[in-house]
């Protein structure tokens, strides 16, 4: 009885998180759905606007910024994805080879403090160290660091030229995520039997062969899970991040397309078009988590439902 009475108090705690979700997530999408085949104007209404059917999508695919929005969205994403998933595998290994309590420790806390903080403050510490300088200011630290050693002979501005910017969004959200990514590899490397090791050793085999034949083959599994997982999650090309750091001399490279509905609907005051940017998002996104969700479950074994 005691633990139904636990149980139920549990379940009160969500009601309010869940009212809320329902409230701000849920209530919106028939009026967001409605909102993308009209002409919509905020003086008339849901209703009141004037009906008028896939205009709204043709007329998306007649903008040029749909289009290469669409290719930065693919581009960023498949490189967080890929990069997301080699680097802290990689450092998962590493660190599962260090032999001192504190200071892998130490290591592990230090790598894991980034994925704490928001976009907007480390936005606002990459502004300042990728600074390119001026003539009034000197060169941000990272420049001035990359000159000093000789690989720069003049300093760049990362977040401003094309060239620079989607390899600066990519190198940024692996360094704030990888310490959090690295957990997951490392906990699926506490499952991998000891004996196995141990046997390999006798064999004769050193660290490397056992890392080839037992560790990877031993965390293949949540490598591919993870990896099927994140497919669902292709078209979210991280808002947060680009918004706080992209301008308009980027747009060619940086612009993706949550950035592109936000102007779109808040700049431009285009409601009807942003509208059905995001509907056909939503209707892909949800296409891809469910094959993700339909691959995991052959490749990995992992069930959702």
């Amino acid at each position: 009885m005691s633990h139904k009475k636990d149980a139920l108090f549990f379940h009160a705690m969500l009601f309010v998180p869940v009212l809320l979700l329902f409230i701000y997530h849920f209530l919106p999408i028939p009026a967001g759905i409605l909102m993308a085949f009209e002409n919509f104007q905020p003086g008339k209404g849901f209703f009141g606007s004037r009906f008028v059917g896939f205009a709204n999508f043709k007329k998306l695919f007649l903008l040029p910024d749909t289009l290469p929005a669409v290719r930065n969205t693919l581009i960023i994403a498949v490189e967080k994805i890929i990069c997301n998933i080699i680097i802290p595998v990689t450092f998962a290994l590493l660190l599962n080879e260090v032999r001192i309590k504190w200071l892998k420790k130490a290591v592990q806390t230090i790598t894991y403090l980034p994925y704490f903080l928001s976009w907007i403050i480390l936005a606002g510490i990459m502004i300042k160290f990728l600074a390119p300088g001026s003539a009034a200011s000197s060169p941000g630290f990272f420049n001035t660091l990359l000159m000093n050693l000789g690989i720069l002979d003049e300093p760049v501005y990362f977040l401003g030229s094309n060239a620079t910017f989607r390899q600066t969004m990519v190198i940024s959200d692996v360094w704030k995520n990888f310490g959090y990514n690295t957990i997951v590899y490392l906990a699926a490397l506490t499952g991998i039997d000891p004996a196995l090791y141990e046997a390999a050793a006798v064999d004769g085999a050193g660290r490397w062969k056992q890392t080839i034949h037992i560790t990877l083959p031993g965390i293949s599994a949540f490598i591919v899970l993870m990896t099927v997982l994140a497919i669902g999650n292709v078209l979210n090309a991280g808002f947060d991040q680009i918004f706080n750091l992209y301008n308009p001399a980027v747009y060619e490279t940086g612009d993706i397309i949550d950035t592109l509905v936000y102007r779109l609907g808040l700049v431009n005051k285009q409601y009807s078009l942003s509208a059905m940017v995001g509907l056909l998002k939503s209707g892909v996104s949800c296409i891809l988590v469910l094959a993700s969700y339909k691959l995991a479950d052959r490749l990995a074994g992992y069930r959702v439902w």
